[in-house]
């Protein structure tokens, strides 16, 4: 796949991939090039659309549930529900499948009653659509804090040893977030990179207390550094959604083994008709079709398959919580 970026573009990108809040001097020193010529690249790539670092919220360290939906629709409507699910706050990755009458897209439900008011009440009862299919996520294998860049970057594994920070601790518990923290999520989520006096003005905190509360919340799981960029930086296409059926003892066996897979950007368990669900990176139908008829074809216990390729998507990651 052609595209107008070179190699240092794609370093940049995977280096920001293993840390997005990494100083330009630091990024600079292991690529071997000026701080200069990496804030000029970064500037040149994040206005064009073409890379930007986010912050990721994982709502299950909140104690929310995750759904993966597939909403049937009239053909002539799909674009308009597609639009209205990604206006809603607790969406993300609202695609348009193949053949343009299927919107899939994750919905994050705080409780009961939301996921009864959405999946049963809300969305079965929108004009022009047919049938809403509903997966709780019940594992992820892959994803969220592990970005498929890492196994599709050039940097080689001491470049990327030398840029990823020192692991931080897990802290268990419950966490509340309060309204400044809400502030906070909300700013890193418009850009991951954003300094801390600028981080301090929006939450009201002092820069200190900002940098100590975004080191909790790392530290608790929910918050989490995440690259939104131009497949074309990586050579990939379009999304391909996969559905599979697994004989129950297989399960995770299958799951990790796609967790390994470079094609693969997302995969988890799920309840449903089907029990994995992943989403897969190729360059082309021709490289979709090696990677469905060799290494998913190798996959033991896989009893059904069903494939479903990303004409458009509408929303990405959401990530306020």
């Amino acid at each position: 796949m052609e595209s107008d970026y070179d190699l240092l573009d794609r370093r940049l990108v995977h280096a920001l991939a293993v840390d997005g809040r990494a100083p330009f001097s630091t990024i600079a020193r292991v690529l071997g090039v000026s701080d200069r010529t990496v804030a000029r690249r970064y500037a040149r790539l994040r206005s064009a659309g073409a890379v930007r670092v986010v912050g990721g919220v994982d709502p299950t360290a909140l104690g929310a549930v995750l759904w993966l939906l597939r909403v049937r629709c009239a053909p002539s409507a799909a674009v308009a529900v597609a639009e209205a699910l990604a206006r809603r706050p607790d969406t993300s990755w609202v695609n348009l499948t193949s053949g343009g009458a299927e919107i899939t897209c994750t919905v994050r439900t705080e409780s009961t009653a939301d996921s009864e008011a959405l999946l049963l009440a809300r969305l079965p009862r929108t004009p022009r659509v047919e049938r809403v299919s509903a997966y709780s996520v019940l594992h992820a294998f892959y994803g969220g804090p592990d970005s498929v860049i890492g196994k599709l970057g050039p940097l080689d594994p001491a470049a990327v040893a030398a840029l990823r920070p020192p692991p931080l601790p897990d802290r268990t518990g419950p966490v509340r977030l309060d309204d400044g923290d809400r502030r906070l999520l909300a700013a890193l989520a418009t850009d991951g990179r954003t300094d801390f006096e600028h981080l301090a003005a929006a939450t009201g905190w002092s820069p200190p207390t900002v940098r100590r509360r975004m080191t909790e919340l790392r530290e608790h799981r929910v918050l989490y550094l995440d690259i939104d960029c131009d497949g074309r930086l990586l050579g990939i296409g379009p999304r391909t959604q996969l559905w599979l059926t697994v004989a129950p003892a297989h399960l995770a066996e299958v799951g990790e083994a796609l967790a390994t897979h470079p094609e693969v950007a997302f995969a988890a368990a799920t309840t449903g008709p089907t029990n994995i669900y992943a989403s897969v990176l190729c360059p082309d139908q021709r490289a979709l079709y090696r990677y469905l008829t060799t290494r998913v074809a190798a996959l033991p216990a896989v009893t059904r398959l069903e494939t479903a390729q990303v004409i458009k998507t509408v929303k990405q990651a959401a990530n306020r919580p």
